[in-house]
């Protein structure tokens, strides 16, 4: 595997090194030494998928409060979606500061996603499923989460917003104070 780090810390693009023979080929997408020899946790709690009908489809901004302030890995597994972290984390060098990413079921790679980021995303094609791998277990009075179009953050979705959930719809806005 390749770990790529980004302008954000703890935000790392992580790649396959696959293996080609006559059958195809075989490669890694997780290995406890390689995450922890980077410095990335390597014990996770849970595994979700998500599956999005259609093109447009957003999911996001969403993140957990502290003391549940979740890591995530997440991979594209069928389709292509925009991928979309914000660094949320107020003493950070890039608090606020976007990192987008097209992810896909040809290139095979991950985002690892630290804690202190909001994160969602934009399906590019019908029929996508989403992999997350989460470290600890899901705290539903800990879920938050900042509107997909918030003019602070000036997020050039790169289509039409097709579908998008009332809760998705209702989100607080930064200047809200909800990120906090």
């Amino acid at each position: 595997m390749r770990f790529d780090p980004t302008p954000i810390a703890d935000v790392w693009v992580i790649a396959p090194d696959p293996q080609f023979d006559e059958r195809g080929f075989f490669a890694r997408t997780f290995c406890t030494d390689e995450f922890t020899a980077h410095g990335l946790v390597a014990t996770f709690a849970q595994d979700s998928i998500a599956l999005n009908h259609r093109a447009g489809t957003v999911r996001g901004m969403h993140f957990s409060r502290a003391p549940h302030t979740e890591v995530k890995v997440i991979r594209c597994v069928r389709g292509s979606i925009f991928d979309v972290i914000v660094d949320l984390r107020p003493d950070s060098p890039t608090y606020r500061t976007a990192f987008t990413r097209i992810l896909n079921d040809v290139d095979r790679e991950s985002i690892y996603v630290g804690g202190g980021m909001a994160h969602g995303y934009q399906t590019l094609t019908d029929d996508t499923e989403v992999s997350y791998r989460i470290d600890i277990p899901y705290a539903a009075g800990s879920a938050a989460g900042i509107r997909y179009d918030d003019p602070q953050l000036a997020i050039a979705w790169p289509l039409p917003v097709s579908v998008l959930s009332e809760r998705d719809r209702n989100l607080p806005l930064l200047a809200d104070g909800s990120a906090r």
